[in-house]
């Protein structure tokens, strides 16, 4: 019971600090005066996290950053699964959510995009648990926002959110598919191309047309088109334009 207590007031404590823009600031009430705020401690991390990823992320390695001392930074955060939390929630409200504009594709894009853009920018997020989102000010913000891209084109509420889902799903894999490739090139110290100029020939002896025909035939046709093994960037674009081809049909399936 007491390890089930810990943890309901650990959420609730969470939650106060994600919309502590709105019910107030929970520092400073009790005990000696703050240092720092806990927006200094979650922008702290962000900057951490974007440099040095968040395998190597620690509470103690933020309160080194912030000059304080190893324990300090609990003071503020109850522990490093819920500054995550708040990391997540920051960076997802840095973009602007502008007025939809244009067709289904055109606001289905608009919201791939600035998803796409935000784990470029934050390559870590795609190593965090969100099965359980922390429902911020922010994710909510972003969240009511992508709904109202495909809201009254003939979805109804659960289908919306199939949908919204689907999308950032896709998203997220292409994301993590890219930063893959970029993280084996940078560890490697070898791109695609320079891996496929040395194996290449090997392969020619094993993998001959007689036994692979079809994938020898198709793996030359991509390796001219993407001068290398593959083009995330354009995987990307390319699926994205096929799932809305997908979301378009049964729209107008459920209309017919």
């Amino acid at each position: 019971m007491a390890r089930e207590t810990s943890a309901v007031d650990h959420t609730d404590r969470t939650l106060v600090l994600l919309w502590r823009h709105v019910l107030g600031d929970p520092q400073g009430t009790r005990g000696p005066k703050q240092k720092t705020t806990v927006d200094a401690v979650v922008t702290a991390a962000i900057e951490l996290a974007d440099a040095d990823g968040i395998d190597t992320f620690s509470m103690r390695r933020v309160a080194d950053r912030l000059g304080l001392g190893a324990m300090s930074v609990y003071t503020y955060v109850p522990g490093r699964a819920e500054l995550i939390g708040l990391m997540v929630d920051q960076v997802a409200g840095e973009s602007p959510l502008p007025p939809h504009e244009g067709d289904l594709r055109a606001r289905i894009t608009a919201v791939a995009m600035q998803l796409w853009e935000e784990y470029r920018r934050h390559p870590w997020l795609l190593r965090v648990d969100t099965t359980r989102s922390w429902l911020g000010p922010h994710i909510s913000d972003r969240y009511e926002w992508q709904l109202a891209s495909v809201d009254g084109v003939g979805l109804n509420d659960v289908e919306m959110d199939r949908v919204v889902t689907m999308i950032t799903g896709f998203v997220a894999g292409a994301a993590r598919s890219t930063e893959d490739a970029e993280t084996v090139d940078e560890e490697s110290g070898m791109d695609d191309a320079g891996w496929w100029e040395i194996n290449t020939p090997v392969l020619q002896r094993v993998m001959d047309g007689s036994r692979y025909p079809i994938s020898g035939r198709v793996g030359a046709a991509a390796g001219d088109a993407y001068d290398e093994e593959s083009d995330p960037p354009a995987s990307f674009a390319f699926g994205l334009a096929r799932l809305i081809d997908g979301i378009e049909v049964f729209i107008r399936a459920q209309a017919a």
